[in-house]
């Protein structure tokens, strides 16, 4: 499998399961419905450790162009592969999308409200202030870049150390699950301009029933959000934590 398939696949997977969990609890009529926040946090921490897991092994499954975008940034990355993988996992998360529509295909005329239609497909704040928005984007992306290069260091891989290779994707999603928990609240921590954008642009073209604006314009902040977040992240472990 090449680095383009597999973060297509594994996006793709990602957004199937987490964007899945959101229409299970925000759209009419589902058996999820009204669930509540801790349900929606518990699926995209599993979506994201089922994605890694799954194709980990041929791309290291960064899954979120923050992430790619760090480890170009650290060297661990050519930067030439970057528009491959960012291009990949945008377009896995425009088709897992799609699979999401497709499933709960009678539930979007069943639901009245546009806000929990567009709620399914990508992120909007509670308090709608921008730079308060973007800044608690950095800080959700910059603990999850930091906390996956922390988790898949050599020495928390080595069994010798205390940690076993297989485990690391599960404290992945252990830690998306952790920030949705404590710094999702303001803005629903997209965390990953692919898994926003891609299926944003899913919803608007989309022909979803009595669906609403997409509001573009809101649309930056989870993309810059993650970048800055994601390269502070990089920035900070490459002063801090020392070199294997």
């Amino acid at each position: 499998m090449t680095p383009f398939l597999a973060e297509l696949l594994g996006t793709m997977l990602l957004i199937i399961l987490g964007d899945g969990v959101v229409a299970n609890v925000v759209l009419d009529k589902t058996k999820g419905h009204n669930s509540g926040w801790i349900v929606i946090t518990t699926g995209w921490a599993f979506a994201v450790a089922v994605a890694v897991y799954a194709v980990g092994t041929f791309s290291g499954a960064h899954i979120n162009p923050a992430v790619t975008i760090a480890m170009a940034f650290l060297g661990k990355l050519p930067w030439a592969s970057v528009p491959v993988y960012i291009g990949a996992q945008l377009i896995g998360a425009f088709l897992g999308a799609a699979v999401v529509w497709l499933a709960y295909l009678p539930h979007w005329p069943a639901t009245e409200s546009r806000a929990s239609k567009l709620a399914v497909f990508c992120t909007a704040p509670a308090i709608r202030k921008s730079p308060a928005n973007l800044l608690s984007e950095v800080i959700g992306t910059c603990v999850l870049v930091l906390g996956v290069l922390v988790i898949l260091t050599p020495q928390n891989l080595n069994p010798v150390h205390g940690w076993n290779a297989g485990f690391g994707p599960f404290l992945v999603g252990v830690l998306v699950w952790a920030i949705g928990l404590s710094l999702g609240g303001p803005t629903g921590y997209a965390i990953n301009p692919a898994r926003d954008l891609g299926p944003r642009l899913a919803h608007a073209l989309l022909p979803i029933a009595g669906k609403g604006s997409s509001d573009w314009k809101y649309a930056w902040i989870p993309v810059a959000g993650p970048i800055l977040g994601g390269l502070v992240a990089a920035l900070l472990y490459k002063t801090v934590w020392p070199s294997p």
